[in-house]
């Protein structure tokens, strides 16, 4: 039973609704169009949630190897570093989750695609291959791109384009610009939970020598950037309810909003990094507030 608790929290469960969020919102925007397919939704569900799993077991065990996740470290133990599960293990759970994930995401591009769609089909496969890739990548191996300061541009990708847009095209199967704009929103609101943690993590990062960039930035520079991504998800969304307009109802999600303002203020009063940690939960929950907020206001 203890070791199922540890693999239980190994995979972060408290990250899941974010990975999801851009899942709810490329879904609703198809919902609002008419296409809509509950097993293309279930499958994006399980192959979303894979890969957050996928790199939840990835970042324990590359910083876990590296070093990284020591007594300096801020934020909750993880299941390497407390001894709860070996390297061995570790390393096995990565392998059984990835091929998991692959099979779902195989049956999602042809539910969604068939036999019709060759070039789709083999453009999201690739795509399937490239999100596994990454979320392994991120903290395994030398040239970890997490350790380089990418970590966000690919969360930018794989959690805002390829979730929400991704998502969306597989329903519709056509090309809608405006959806890059609430794509560009979680994107960045889902950026926002990354420097959020990195800037808690920056002290201890900086000595471990993992060089994220909020080590590159300084501790000024990342809180102006922190600004500037939380900021920027309120405007995006906000221009494409505005663009998309067809009743008051699209606007449900603004008290999201609330709690990501006051959220920004205590970013701005901080002074101690430290105490970001429970910051971290509020962003997450806030997003999924907004996505589910925003889609109920598509749907209704």
């Amino acid at each position: 039973m203890g070791k199922i608790n540890s693999w239980i929290s190994a995979a972060r469960l408290r990250t899941l609704p974010l990975s999801i969020s851009g899942i709810i919102v490329g879904t609703t925007i198809a919902v609002s169009e008419g296409v809509f397919n509950i097993i293309i939704f279930s499958l994006a569900l399980a192959t979303t949630l894979g890969l957050q799993v996928l790199s939840n077991f990835a970042n324990d065990y590359g910083d876990g190897v590296k070093g990284t996740d020591n007594e300096d470290r801020v934020g909750p133990q993880r299941a390497l570093q407390s001894g709860l599960i070996t390297q061995k293990e570790m390393l096995q759970g990565i392998i059984i989750t990835a091929i998991v994930t692959l099979l779902f995401a195989i049956l999602l591009i042809y539910v969604a695609f068939g036999r019709e769609n060759l070039g789709y089909a083999l453009f999201f496969f690739l795509l399937g291959i490239a999100a596994i890739a990454a979320a392994i990548k991120y903290t395994v191996g030398k040239s970890a791109y997490g350790y380089r300061g990418l970590g966000d541009v690919f969360v930018f990708i794989f959690f805002g384009l390829v979730a929400v847009y991704g998502s969306y095209f597989l329903y519709a199967h056509q090309w809608n610009w405006l959806v890059l704009l609430p794509a560009f929103s979680i994107g960045f609101l889902s950026m926002g939970v990354l420097n959020l943690n990195n800037m808690r993590d920056r002290a201890s990062d900086e000595k471990a020598g993992k060089i994220t960039l909020v080590v590159k930035l300084g501790a000024k520079r990342a809180k102006n950037y922190h600004y500037a991504l939380i900021l920027g998800a309120i405007l995006c969304l906000v221009l494409f309810t505005v663009l998309n307009l067809e009743s008051i109802n699209d606007f449900l999600y603004l008290p999201a909003f609330i709690p990501l303002i006051l959220h920004l203020k205590r970013v701005v009063e901080n002074e101690n990094a430290t105490l970001l940690d429970p910051e971290l939960k509020v962003l997450a929950l806030s997003t999924f507030a907004t996505a589910v907020l925003f889609g109920l206001g598509q749907i209704w």
